[in-house]
């Protein structure tokens, strides 16, 4: 079933929905399934998976010379997600994006999730390499997110990279990513508005946000779409702090802000678990507040720890 079905069918009730990584390569899928076996209990209607491009490492030759050499090192979204449709009956969400990938290799992709009834896909542009400056697409790829959507509505519409190819009609349900704190290359949020409102008219019937710390972020974020006439369903995503360094390291990675009330107790905290523990009760907290302001979803990033969601999921669900 799509996404916008579980929420049209919810009749108002707020789902819980999880995402998970890949587990490096030359992991068992039982690295998955004992991740998600504990949250299999809260009954999420889907599961989402990561994407991740290659990454380049310098290998040394017998030549004494070094080879930059690229690799995944967190291979298997597609095969991931027709394990966990399997094992746990619910339908998973794979991440497909532009960075790291050719129009052909997103349309063979999406040609092997058509097979496998796999129906629902999270378009995103994805972050630039470590050693770029700014996100540079491949040769014959895609350089923005709104262009993977294009794509793959053209696929649901039978057209393929290839006139000669009469194509079978896909039916993908395409979701987008929003950012309460704006995207970080956006010159303001109303630019980012305008971008977003316009991978919703290419296609996207659903958004999921980056994660935030201040929930009244999200509901101005929220307010500016509906008045830009971005009508589709919103998501939150949270994911706790539970660690001191993450003070640096979240904000670094996904610019975005923290209270300072969460700041000082974080700080203030005697010990690694208490740190934990004001985390938890921070995601509660956030999380009573949406699922009471009638949020169709809570989405949950769990970075390979489901043991603290599972705890904050118990509190609010």
């Amino acid at each position: 079933m799509k996404v916008t079905e579980y929420y049209e069918k919810a009749n108002g009730k707020t789902l819980v929905s999880f995402e998970i990584l890949p587990p490096l390569k030359g992991s068992t899928i039982h690295q998955i399934f004992d991740a998600l076996d504990p949250l299999m209990e809260f009954k999420p209607p889907f599961v989402d998976v990561t994407y991740h491009r290659e990454e380049f490492v310098y290998k040394s030759m017998p030549s004494g010379h070094f080879e930059k050499v690229a690799i995944r090192k967190r291979p298997g979204t597609i095969g991931i997600c027709s394990a966990i449709s399997m094992r746990y009956g619910v339908d998973a969400v794979p991440h497909l994006l532009c960075g790291g990938f050719t129009k052909e290799e997103t349309e063979n992709a999406l040609i092997d999730l058509n097979f496998l009834n796999i129906n629902n896909v999270l378009a995103l542009r994805g972050d630039a390499r470590a050693f770029e400056g700014q996100f540079v697409p491949e040769k014959n790829g895609h350089k923005y997110a709104i262009d993977l959507v294009r794509q793959i509505m053209d696929m649901n519409q039978g057209i393929y990279l290839d006139e000669q190819v009469n194509g079978a009609h896909t039916d993908f349900c395409i979701g987008v990513a929003g950012y309460p704190e704006k995207h970080f290359e956006s010159p303001n949020m109303e630019a980012d508005i305008i971008n977003l409102k316009k991978k919703v008219d290419a296609g996207a019937s659903y958004i999921v946000t980056q994660l935030f710390y201040d929930n009244k972020k999200f509901f101005d974020f929220v307010k500016a779409c509906r008045a830009a006439g971005i009508e589709v369903p919103i998501v939150p995503g949270l994911k706790p702090v539970t660690k001191k360094y993450q003070l640096n390291s979240i904000p670094r990675k996904f610019y975005v802000n923290f209270p300072e009330e969460l700041v000082k107790a974080i700080l203030s905290a005697k010990d690694a678990a208490a740190r934990t523990q004001v985390g938890i009760e921070w995601a509660i907290m956030q999380s009573k507040e949406l699922k009471a302001a009638g949020v169709p979803g809570v989405h949950f990033y769990t970075m390979g720890d489901s043991a603290v969601i599972q705890k904050i999921v118990e509190a609010v669900f």
